[in-house]
């Protein structure tokens, strides 16, 4: 028989935090999401809900996309009103932002999931941005596309997707924002544009 080499320590980082441990985490303050929304609390999750700010890519402006270079004019604001909804065409990617604001403690992690409901639909929440790291504050920035064939209508303050939430062997020693890690995203409030332009500043 084969046996897990992890410790015991690493078996209990890997459980996902329960209803009862995520109200346990909102009460004591490792986790802050706020506001919460009406029964967000689901049995291993949490609901987040989009807000009516997004990042809409205007691809006639550049002729490609260069990750070392810092392209204000690639994407550009838009918002919606409570009632207005965001048509979101197949084959379409815009960035979106999470009506809460969320903070995670220092031995916390969170990892940002769909909902079933919306993907059987062909709307995708995230592209590559699924791991929340300790220490982040701020509202998320959703990554979101359409892999249907029929234009989707969004709406401000609708359940867009959801955060299950795991606990650290220990503390992060340097969490998420620590000056040493030059975080790019600490603090966001609306939908945030790629910075990945900051790793080459100062290379060439």
């Amino acid at each position: 028989m084969v046996r897990s080499r992890h410790s015991p320590t690493d078996e209990v980082s890997e459980l996902v935090l329960s209803d009862r441990s995520i109200r346990e985490a909102l009460e004591s303050g490792r986790l802050i999401v706020d506001p919460l929304g009406d029964n967000a609390i689901q049995p291993a999750s949490l609901d987040i809900r989009l807000d009516r700010h997004f990042r809409v890519f205007r691809n006639h402006r550049q002729p490609y996309i260069d990750i070392r270079e810092e392209m204000p004019e690639l994407t550009e604001p838009e918002r919606i009103e409570d009632d207005e909804p965001f048509i979101l065409h197949p084959g379409e990617f815009v960035l979106g932002s999470t009506v809460e604001h969320v903070k995670l403690g220092d031995d916390l992690v969170a990892r940002v999931e769909g909902k079933s409901s919306l993907g059987r639909l062909g709307l995708l929440v995230h592209a590559t941005a699924g791991f929340v790291d300790p220490g982040f504050q701020g509202h998320l920035t959703m990554e979101l596309s359409n892999v249907a064939t029929l234009p989707i209508r969004l709406y401000y303050n609708m359940k867009i997707g959801q955060l299950s939430f795991q606990n650290l062997t220990t503390p992060a020693d340097r969490p998420y924002g620590h000056p040493d890690l030059r975080s790019r995203y600490q603090g966001q409030d609306m939908p945030t544009a790629s910075r990945i332009y900051r790793d080459y500043q100062g290379s060439r």
